[in-house]
C-alpha cells in the first residue's frame, strides 16, 4: 500500500477555501455591525413557504451526516460482545456509503436554494464553506477502495471531524442536536457493550 501524503492536498485545498469562506463571513457581520452600507445579511425575496421548504432540506441533513459520522463510532465494535451494536454496526456499515450522497444531495439542494434566493446573507459563506468539506468528504469516500494509500481513510475522517465546527456555525441549534445526537450514540454503544460484557461473564 502507498504511503504518499500527497493524497492529502485535496483536503488542504478544501480547508483553506473553507476558512477564508468563514472569515469572509466574519468580516461582513463585523462589517454590518459597524453600518457599513451594502451588507444586507437578512435580505430575501423567496416566499415563506418555499424558504421553510428548503431549511428543512438542511436540517435533514445536517442529520443525514450525524447519522453518517455515527458509523465512526462502530467501526471497530463489529465483533461487539452487544447483539444490537453489532447489528446497527452491520447497518450502518452497509448504509454509510448511501447516506454521504444523500447528505451532498439534499446539501445541494438547500444551497443552490438559497445561493439565489438569498444571495445576500452572510450564512451562505459558511454554507458554501461547509459544502466544499463535505464535497471533499465524498470524494475520498469514493476513492479510498481504488487508491490504495492508507492517507486516504484518515484524510476522510480527519474532514469528517473539521465538517463539524462549520455545521456548528451555519446551522446552529439544529447542529447542536445532530452533534448531541451522535455523541449520544457513542454513549450508548460504551452501554450496551459494558452489559453484553457482564452478561458474557456470567455465562462463563
Amino acid at each position: 500500500m502507498k504511503t504518499k501524503k500527497t493524497v492529502w492536498t485535496p483536503a488542504i485545498v478544501a480547508v483553506v477555501v473553507a476558512v477564508l469562506l468563514m472569515a469572509y463571513s466574519y468580516y461582513l457581520s463585523l462589517s454590518h455591525v459597524d453600518g457599513a452600507p451594502g451588507v444586507r445579511p437578512h435580505g430575501g425575496r423567496e416566499s415563506g413557504t418555499s424558504k421553510e421548504i428548503f431549511k428543512t432540506f438542511g436540517t435533514v441533513a445536517v442529520f443525514l451526516g450525524a447519522l453518517s459520522f455515527s458509523w465512526f463510532w462502530f467501526k471497530k465494535k463489529l465483533a461487539s460482545p452487544s447483539m444490537l451494536v453489532r447489528k446497527a454496526g452491520k447497518l450502518l456499515h452497509a448504509v454509510h456509503k448511501l447516506l454521504g450522497w444523500c447528505t451532498l444531495i439534499v446539501v445541494a439542494i438547500h444551497g443552490v436554494y438559497f445561493l439565489f434566493a438569498k444571495s445576500d446573507d452572510n450564512d451562505i459563506y459558511t454554507g458554501l464553506a461547509g459544502f466544499a468539506i463535505l464535497l471533499m468528504i465524498v470524494g475520498y469516500g469514493l476513492f479510498i477502495p481504488k487508491v490504495r494509500n492508507k492517507w486516504m481513510r484518515t484524510a476522510h475522517r480527519v474532514l469528517g471531524v473539521i465538517w463539524v465546527p462549520i455545521l456548528l456555525v451555519h446551522a446552529g441549534g439544529s447542529a447542536i442536536v445532530a452533534v448531541g445526537g451522535s455523541f449520544g450514540v457513542w454513549a450508548l454503544i460504551r452501554l450496551l457493550e459494558r452489559r453484553g460484557r457482564n452478561v458474557e461473564s456470567q455465562v462463563a
